[in-house]
């Protein structure tokens, strides 16, 4: 916990990360990814699902996949998958004034877009928490996992790396970040070892109330 003395700039993944995912939020998106992906290339259910799940592994989102094989509008897609309920999330005073209280910068960096994250934020009780929110189209589209995607967002932000952590529930996307020279904390229900991988925690306001002891302001 140490090297958590030294950070001035705290990057935070959204879905799944900045909230529990027993709370079931993504389900909805899904759905509506599917729904979209049926509409747009008059396929089955079956057909939409298989498609989405590749593509997000294949190009790092399902969006990605549509832009590069079917020339898919980004910015229509981006507004119907996020056209959900938000009543699945409760705010989190505690983990808001953890965040709040980190030194120096605060950032949310999401492969959704930043209108979606600023609203996941209001309804976790964290708007006021974070100092820059970034959407996958402020990337130009291109999403994590890509070395260029973290070019693009942290360029906006010019930060030491040395002195940068990265929050994120998908394992891959902690790669470049390693590589880059930044702390990297896995936020899942499981743990998925890698080397480039320094922490893993399920429970990210018990992990940030451990840090507190460990930042200087």
């Amino acid at each position: 916990m140490d090297r958590f003395s030294r950070l001035r700039t705290w990057v935070f993944d959204l879905d799944n990360t900045l909230y529990p995912p027993a709370m079931r939020l993504f389900d909805q998106i899904e759905a509506k990814m599917s729904a979209f992906v049926m509409e747009a290339l008059s396929v089955s259910h079956k057909a939409a699902d298989e498609l989405r799940h590749r593509y997000w592994m294949d190009h790092g989102t399902t969006l990605a996949g549509l832009m590069t094989h079917h020339g898919v509008d980004p910015e229509r897609y981006l507004t119907e998958v996020h056209d959900i309920s938000f009543d699945a999330l409760t705010p989190d005073p505690h983990l808001a004034e953890l965040i709040g209280q980190l030194p120096g910068r605060r950032v949310v960096y999401t492969n959704g877009s930043a209108p979606y994250a600023a609203q996941v934020l209001k309804a976790r009780g964290l708007e006021h928490a974070f100092d820059a929110i970034y959407g996958v189209e402020d990337a130009d589209y291109l999403p994590k996992p890509h070395a260029d995607a973290f070019a693009k967002i942290f360029a906006k932000e010019e930060f030491d790396p040395a002195e940068a952590v990265m929050f994120e529930d998908d394992p891959r996307n902690l790669a470049v970040p390693h590589g880059l020279g930044m702390v990297t904390v896995h936020v899942a229900p499981e743990a998925a070892p890698a080397d480039h991988i320094h922490h893993h925690t399920d429970d990210l306001t018990g992990f940030l109330d451990r840090v507190k002891k460990h930042t200087r302001r």
